[in-house]
């Protein structure tokens, strides 16, 4: 809501994104930067964790570095609601007023975040990429991309508390564990009835049989339109079987149908931070360059020696990519 005290506003809050009662590791990259910013303003870091049996998760994220965890624990939180998460954050939030509030950019949080804004009467700055802070004012400069990926918008909230953002998963590291943490953990009494949910979850179907989530892989090996052909592209699976890793893609093949949404890499589709991303016939486009920052090495093969893609990668093959991919393959066999 527009205040104009900010005085009684303070602390980076974290809005933890649980699925079955399991933390999902974007919290802890979120609590990396919450850490890094209360710092700077001289705050502390909360996070809210809601769930049925989560007490075992909140020991983990104070170890991690935040000072205060909320446990909000319900048979009626064991799933992600809109109506129960929003009612049990926004009530708590009339009384603890947060400085700034940060969620992940999951399917979860893309659909908390909105709701919890319009709630609470306060702007939402979505899919941020980078955080920084202004010490003297006190504002969060929230960076996202915009404009299809061509450009980098640069936000801020001066009227506005709490300042709040969704922050895609991978784009920071996850912190050290904290030996010596100190940090404690505060079980929450709250009113949250089965009437209040207008919505029951009645069974879960996963989207993909494929059965891997290329978000947690540490080797990605990735086509793009240089593959040519729906055969060339099948060929990818067997270097990344044979290399312990999984397969991506561009958004044009999967709006070809080549491969499921889920293992779409880049703006549109999912960013990752594997150890290894082999990019096979991918120009390098902003919006797919934007979904692959946080590799620690990506290695890329094109024909065409003036690629975007060559521009970001560590390493660089200019050649045919099926060429490339078989020897690749004859080498490993």
């Amino acid at each position: 809501m527009a205040v104009t005290n900010f005085d009684e506003y303070r602390d980076v809050y974290v809005v933890a994104d649980t699925i079955d009662d399991v933390v999902h590791p974007v919290t802890y990259e979120l609590i990396g930067q919450a850490r890094r910013i209360a710092k700077e303003l001289g705050q502390l870091v909360q996070v809210m964790l809601l769930g049925e049996n989560v007490q075992t998760e909140a020991e983990e994220l104070v170890a991690h570095g935040a000072d205060i965890v909320h446990v909000f624990e319900s048979p009626l939180l064991k799933y992600y609601t809109t109506d129960g998460y929003t009612k049990v954050l926004t009530d708590f939030f009339e009384d603890h007023k947060p400085n700034i509030l940060l969620i992940g950019a999951t399917n979860n949080g893309r659909d908390l975040a909105p709701r919890m804004s319009g709630r609470m009467q306060n702007g939402v700055v979505a899919d941020c990429t980078i955080l920084t802070v202004d010490t003297e004012e006190g504002l969060v400069e929230w960076t996202r991309p915009a404009l299809g990926g061509n450009i980098l918008a640069e936000i801020i909230s001066p009227n506005h508390r709490p300042q709040m953002g969704s922050v895609r998963p991978n784009v920071f590291k996850k912190p050290e564990r904290i030996a010596d943490s100190w940090g404690r953990i505060q079980l929450e009494q709250f009113d949250l009835k089965p009437e209040d949910i207008r919505t029951k979850r009645l069974d879960f179907i996963p989207f993909s049989k494929s059965g891997y989530n290329i978000q947690e892989a540490d080797i990605i090996v990735a086509g793009g339109r240089g593959m040519g052909s729906k055969e060339n592209f099948d060929k990818l699976y067997e270097l990344a079987d044979a290399i312990g890793g999984v397969v991506g893609a561009t958004r044009p093949l999967v709006e070809k149908g080549w491969i499921e949404l889920p293992y779409q890499v880049g703006q549109t589709g999912k960013t990752v931070s594997p150890k290894l991303y082999l990019a096979f016939g991918i120009s390098g486009a902003i919006q797919h360059v934007s979904g692959i920052s946080g590799a620690d090495t990506i290695v890329a093969i094109n024909n065409d020696p003036k690629a975007e893609i060559f521009q970001h990668a560590n390493y660089g093959i200019v050649g045919d990519c099926m060429e490339v991919l078989n020897d690749m393959l004859a080498h490993l066999k």
